[in-house]
């Protein structure tokens, strides 16, 4: 395994990680000065992409969630003034941004209905592979968008996919666990499920002048939902060991006493020690260890994004509690990528925490612990739930045959990037391409060393005097002295003379690319972060194998 990767310590079992990503999400733009930035999601998927976690689990581009689907939870007026508005027309609906709360914190952008259709869509089809164990754990770092009502935007909300996700988890399990570590109350989610025991929903958050001004430790839920809205308000700079004194002990006893069969993990990385908008003072161990600890209850987990306003340390978070969904816990060192300059002067992945006075006492956070527990005594134990049929949606076609249509692409074409995506490197699997370097492989012999004589894969040793070569390559060095051409079973010799022993750039080139099903067709090579890039060998003349002397090969996990 690459150093960039360790596997982590007391794993019994490797988890089925889906993780979603939607490459347009990085266009879009709240507008200037506006501390929302689409673009961290793309900037930790670039960590993503060249840290090599590609190779442990599946990648899925989720269809964008359509108006119908987003009417599960809002209002149809509202959704359809959210499909119509745009900065050009945006002055005719004055009285409908009034209305649904657009304007300041949640601002008219240029595609912005497409914004929401990601962020549901793939917060929806992760719930939905859940439910049909496709997966054990699902990513969508695009969702999370916790404060969107009803029938308002919020808090830089305007869909609330986290409500949608847990409406279809809720087709098939009985109770749902809803976790939110965000700075800011999850008002949205809690109040979506305020009256019912079927979710449970527990928000760890600064309270006391503070946005949305929610999430009062007295809120308990009402009706049948009472006890099931459990909140835990904190104050500035709490530290990592005092988070986790009281975090742990929660959820345990939340997993003990609801017993839920799915778990919702809202992971605004706001928490963060220097934030642009928070004020606590998590590392990115300590909000990391969030993540971990609720991994550990072996429960179908769907991660989610949120908050977060600054960018370097929202990525490096995401991208490492990516790893530890994955099993492995990536190196201290960030790879180069396409935002590398971003995370200067020490290109360090850590977040570490300042020196903020923590305002919460022991004696505050013992006291707040307690009455939160004793809330969960009056639960009396898990309800009982009466399931029904489960209705048919547009999205179980989707999810029943995902790969109905792969046998009808034609055996010459290309695969489609949907299918490269969805590979996963098992452990001990070796490919010449992406594993190459790792685990003390690499070939460390230098082609400028003539008494080791070349290293020619197909044509065997030969000596320092000359190079061996398959059919068909004498076109490429064509201008050389001395080549004679003849055709037989193991190639012929071509003598290179003095003051050409050393490489030309038709002779030396990368590992060509290779996968589990043979060699890939040449492609450029992609630069955006989304994979990771290899350059490929010239195509051979005729068909035929081309034997070059290696020179030593690039590493690409390192790209």
């Amino acid at each position: 395994m690459s150093e960039n990767m360790v596997p982590l310590d007391g794993e019994s079992q490797k988890k089925r990680v889906c993780y979603f990503f939607d490459s347009d999400i990085g266009g879009f733009h709240y507008g200037p000065g506006h501390p929302m930035k689409p673009t961290r999601i793309r900037m930790c998927h670039s960590l993503v992409m060249n840290y090599g976690l590609y190779k442990k689990m599946e990648i899925f581009r989720a269809k964008p969630a359509t108006k119908r689907e987003m009417t599960q939870f809002h209002s149809d007026e509202y959704v359809d003034f959210l499909s119509r508005i745009t900065p050009s027309n945006m002055n005719s609906y004055i009285k409908e941004q009034h209305k649904y709360n657009v304007g300041d914190d949640c601002p008219v952008f240029d595609g912005l209905f497409d914004y929401c259709s990601i962020s549901a869509g793939g917060s929806m089809e992760g719930a939905a592979r859940l439910s049909r164990d496709k997966c054990d754990i699902a990513v969508n770092w695009a969702g999370g968008l916790h404060h969107a009502k009803k029938s308002e935007a919020s808090g830089f909300c305007y869909v609330n996919d986290i409500v949608l996700g847990i409406l279809e988890l809720l087709r098939y399990h009985t109770r749902v666990l809803y976790i939110d570590i965000d700075v800011h109350h999850g008002d949205g989610v809690e109040e979506a499920f305020y009256t019912t025991d079927r979710v449970m929903t527990v928000s760890f958050h600064k309270y006391g002048e503070y946005f949305p001004g929610t999430g009062e430790l007295r809120d308990i839920g009402i009706g049948k939902g009472k006890y099931y809205a459990l909140n835990f308000p904190m104050r500035d700079g709490i530290s990592d060991e005092n988070y986790r004194s009281v975090f742990e002990p929660v959820i345990r006893q939340v997993m003990e006493s609801y017993d839920p069969s799915a778990i919702v993990l809202q992971c605004g990385t706001d928490s963060l020690s220097g934030d642009k908008l928070g004020c606590l003072n998590l590392s990115m161990r300590g909000h990391a260890n969030c993540v971990k600890f609720v991994k550990s209850f072996n429960k179908p987990l769907l991660l989610l994004g949120g908050g977060g306003y600054t960018m370097r340390n929202v990525s490096r978070a995401w991208a490492f509690e990516t790893g530890l969904a994955a099993g492995v816990e990536l190196g201290p060192e960030i790879p180069v990528n396409e935002y590398y300059e971003y995370f200067g002067p020490d290109y360090e992945l850590d977040v570490k925490s300042s020196n903020t006075e923590d305002m919460n006492t022991p004696e505050y956070l013992e006291r707040v612990k307690n009455i939160v527990l004793e809330y969960l005594r009056h639960l009396g134990g898990p309800p009982s739930v009466q399931m029904s049929d489960i209705p048919r949606l547009p999205i179980d076609e989707e999810m029943d045959d995902q790969t109905r249509d792969d046998d009808l692409i034609p055996p010459d074409t290309r695969r489609h990037r949907r299918l490269l995506d969805s590979r996963i490197q098992r452990d001990g699997e070796l490919s010449d391409s992406d594993d190459e370097g790792e685990g003390g492989r690499r070939d460390h012999a230098n082609y400028r060393d003539r008494d080791s004589g070349s290293r020619s894969r197909s044509s065997g040793a030969d000596s320092g005097a000359g190079r061996k070569f398959g059919i068909g390559a004498g076109i490429l060095t064509s201008g050389l002295a001395g080549m004679t051409h003849g055709a037989g079973p193991s190639g012929h010799t071509t003598v290179v003379p003095p003051g050409l022993g050393g490489p030309s750039a038709m002779d030396v080139d990368d590992t060509p690319s290779t996968t589990e099903s043979g060699p890939t067709p040449a492609e450029p090579a992609v630069t955006n972060g989304d994979h990771a890039a290899e350059e490929k060998s010239p195509a051979p003349m005729n068909g035929m194998a081309v034997d070059v002397v290696d020179e030593e090969k690039p590493d690409v996990s390192e790209r």
